[in-house]
């Protein structure tokens, strides 16, 4: 287990949407890292919902929440602030750049609202001993959220996890130590990323 996070995502301003940036040196290739972006046995390790759908630009995706991410109080609570129930939730979206394994970009909606529709770019550009993954997201509406940027930042962090030391068993033990770690890097990162998102 990866025991540091990465750096810091960048939080982006264009007019009234609000972005986050956040660049990883991952020693893995690009191939390696495409499939743990994409494939819902990589996905299920890292991302809050699996992404289901015909791999083509202009397709329409469903994104279930996988079960197991619905044990997480505050993803729930989350939820049933935006006036959705978890237990039912798939949300929709549409895949707009699918060009392997160089860029994979998506929308990532809620009850088809405009305002809750985050746009999400994974860009991935091979290194000398790796990738260089470098995603974007645009946030749907204005609103400056640390426990966003806190979320993605963790995600990458199971994400590199998932690289250099392959998937966690599906036992209890093991769902119990990977909650147990995301609680301690969420808490760790929160202060850190509302004052970045303060200044």
């Amino acid at each position: 287990m990866t025991a540091t996070t990465g750096p810091l995502g960048e939080v982006l301003s264009d007019g009234e949407r609000t972005g986050l940036r956040y660049v990883r040196l991952l020693r893995h290739s690009p191939e390696k890292v495409w499939r743990a972006l994409t494939e819902s046995d990589g996905l299920r390790h890292w991302f809050p919902a699996d992404i289901v759908g015909e791999r083509a630009a202009g397709a329409r995706l469903s994104l279930p929440f996988w079960p197991e991410g619905l044990e997480d109080e505050k993803a729930v609570e989350a939820i049933q602030e935006m006036g959705v129930d978890p237990n039912s939730y798939v949300s929709e979206g549409e895949l707009r750049v699918w060009d392997p394994p160089r860029v994979f970009e998506f929308t990532w909606g809620m009850d088809g609202r405009e305002d809750l529709t985050d746009l999400l770019r994974f860009e991935l550009e091979p290194t000398d001993d790796g990738t260089r993954l470098t995603f974007t997201t645009w946030l749907g509406g204005p609103a400056q959220n640390a426990d966003t940027a806190v979320g993605w930042h963790v995600c990458l962090d199971e994400l590199t996890d998932l690289l250099d030391d392959g998937p966690t068993a599906p036992t209890d033990e093991a769902a119990a130590l990977v909650v147990q770690r995301v609680k301690a890097r969420t808490e760790g990162l929160g202060p850190k990323y509302a004052a970045l998102i303060r200044s």
